[in-house]
C-alpha cells in the first residue's frame, strides 16, 4: 500500500488505525514478520473499528466508513477550498486526485485473503455492521446518516475521478472538518493553545417554536439573512426581559442558516481575551460564523468588555467579512450604570466621558432588537399555542387558571414559565399513564 505516498491527505483523526491497517495489508503475507503479531495486530484493528461504530454510530461496512471519515474530516488546502463552493481550479486539483487514487486502493481491498491467512474470520462482522441508535457519542444521526451514505456512494464510484468528484460534491453541500459536520461550538484552551470545539447537542429549536415576537424575529431574520447571502450586516444585541426567547432565538438562526454555512460559536465572557485567536482560526474559511455570547453584561469592576469593543471596532485589524457577533443581554446597556456616573461632584473631572466609556460597548452593535415580557393576554395565548402543539388536551379555562396559577409562583410572565408549565403538564400526563 501507498500511505506514505500521500500528498493533501495526512495527519487524520484516530490515523493510527489507518497505518496499522496499511502495514497489514502490505506485509500479513510476509512470512518473516511474525503470524501471531500480525493476527494479534488484525484483531486489534477489528476491535477499534466496532469500537468506532459505537462511539460514532457507524453501520454498513466498518471500514469504508471509517475511510470516509477520515476524508471528511480532514482539514487540507483542497477540502477548505471546496467547502461551500465547490470544486476549485489550480494544481491542487492534480494532488488531490494522486491522493483519492491511493485512497480507493484502501477502499476497494480485498479483505478474504487477510482473513484466510491469519485465521480471522470474524473480519466478516464488519462488512454489514448493525449498530445500535443509541451507541453514537460523537455525532448525531444526521451526520452520521451523511457519512455512511458518503461510504456507500464511494462503492458506486468505478473510477478515482469518480470518487474525487462525490468527495468534492460532499464538500460543497456539507463543508469538510469540524465546521463542515457541526452547527454549533464552544471554545476551550490548554497548553497547546486556544481550540475551538464541536458541541453536539444544540436544542433542535425553530424559529416558529417561539411563539409571538413576529418584529424581533422579523429583524434578526433580516439581518442574518444579509450576513448569509454575504451582503453588509451589523453586529446584533438582543436585549430584553429574562425568558423572553432571545437565547432560544439564535439557537434557532443556528438551525435554519446551518445548511447555508453559517457556524455559531459561543464564547464566555472569561475568554474574551481568547477571541483574536478563535478569530484567526476562522477568518480565511468560507463559512460565515457567528460569535454567541449569551447573557452579555458586566459590574463596575468587570474590565473584560474592553477586549470585546477592541474586536468588534477599533482595533488595527479589521473584524474579517465572515465575521459577527451576536449577543444576548437582560441589560439595554451592558455595564453596570449608577447615578454616581452623572453626579456633577465627582473626582472625575469628565463626566461626559464616563457615561460614554459605558456606552461605547453598545453602540459598537449595530442592531438592537427589544424582547418584551408578554402582558397576561400575550402570555395566555402563548400557553394555549404550546398546548395545542404539544396536543394537550384540556379544557381552556382549566388550563389559563392552572397556567395563571403556575407564572406567580415561576418566575412571573414569560415565554420560558410557559414552556415550564407545558412541560409539567407533559410529565403529569405521562405519570398518569404510566
Amino acid at each position: 500500500m501507498r500511505e506514505q505516498e500521500l500528498l493533501v491527505y495526512r495527519d487524520f483523526e484516530d490515523g493510527e488505525l489507518f497505518y496499522d491497517m496499511a502495514w497489514l495489508m502490505s506485509h500479513y503475507a510476509d512470512e518473516d514478520c511474525g503470524y501471531e503479531v500480525m493476527r494479534s495486530l488484525f484483531y486489534e484493528c477489528i476491535h477499534r473499528l466496532i469500537e468506532l461504530a459505537g462511539a460514532y454510530g457507524f453501520h454498513g461496512n466498518l471500514w469504508h466508513c471509517y475511510l470516509a471519515n477520515i476524508l471528511v474530516n480532514n482539514e487540507n488546502s483542497y477540502s477548505c477550498g471546496c467547502e461551500i463552493r465547490g470544486e476549485i481550479e489550480g494544481t491542487i486539483n492534480e494532488a488531490a486526485l494522486h491522493d483519492i487514487v491511493i485512497f480507493k486502493e484502501f477502499y476497494d481491498f480485498d479483505f478474504t485473503p487477510m482473513m484466510e491467512k491469519l485465521k480471522a474470520p470474524e473480519y466478516e462482522l464488519l462488512m454489514d455492521y448493525k449498530s445500535s441508535m443509541l451507541e453514537s457519542k460523537v455525532y448525531n444521526t444526521r451526520i452520521c446518516r451523511r457519512i455512511c451514505e458518503l461510504a456507500e456512494n464511494f462503492c458506486r464510484d468505478n473510477t478515482p475521478e469518480e470518487m474525487k468528484a462525490t468527495l468534492t460534491q460532499f464538500y460543497r453541500e456539507y463543508g469538510g472538518g469540524k465546521f463542515g459536520l457541526h452547527k454549533s461550538f464552544r471554545v476551550e484552551k490548554d497548553d497547546e493553545g486556544v481550540h475551538i470545539v464541536p458541541i453536539l447537542n444544540i436544542a433542535h429549536v425553530k424559529l416558529d417554536d417561539l411563539v409571538g415576537y413576529e418584529l424581533p424575529k422579523k429583524k434578526l431574520v433580516d439581518n442574518t439573512e444579509a450576513f448569509v447571502a454575504g451582503r453588509k450586516a451589523n453586529n446584533c444585541l438582543l436585549f430584553g426581559d429574562a425568558g423572553t426567547g432571545k437565547s432560544s432565538s439564535i439557537k434557532a438562526i443556528a438551525n435554519e442558516y446551518y445548511d447555508r454555512g453559517l457556524r455559531i460559536i459561543e464564547v464566555y465572557k472569561h475568554q474574551f481575551k481568547e477571541l483574536n485567536d478563535v478569530i484567526g482560526q476562522i477568518k480565511k474559511r468560507n463559512y460565515r460564523f457567528i460569535i454567541y455570547m449569551d447573557d452579555l453584561s458586566f459590574e463596575e469592576f468587570e474590565t473584560e468588555y474592553k477586549y470585546l469593543k477592541a474586536v468588534i471596532e477599533g482595533g488595527l485589524e479589521r473584524k474579517p467579512e465572515n465575521v459577527l457577533i451576536y449577543a444576548t443581554s437582560n441589560r439595554r446597556h451592558l455595564i453596570r450604570e449608577n447615578y454616581s456616573d452623572k453626579e456633577e461632584i465627582r473626582q472625575d473631572m469628565h463626566i461626559g466621558d464616563t457615561v460614554q466609556e459605558k456606552l461605547s460597548l453598545v453602540y459598537r452593535f449595530g442592531v438592537t432588537i427589544y424582547f418584551g415580557a408578554p402582558d397576561k393576554k400575550q402570555f395566555q395565548t402563548i400557553v394555549e399555542s404550546l398546548a395545542e402543539r404539544n396536543n394537550i388536551d384540556m379544557p381552556k379555562d382549566e388550563l389559563l387558571l392552572e397556567a395563571n396559577r403556575w407564572e406567580l409562583n415561576h418566575g412571573g410572565l414569560s415565554g420560558r414559565s410557559a414552556q415550564q408549565f407545558i412541560d409539567y403538564l407533559l410529565g403529569r400526563s405521562e405519570k398518569a399513564g404510566n
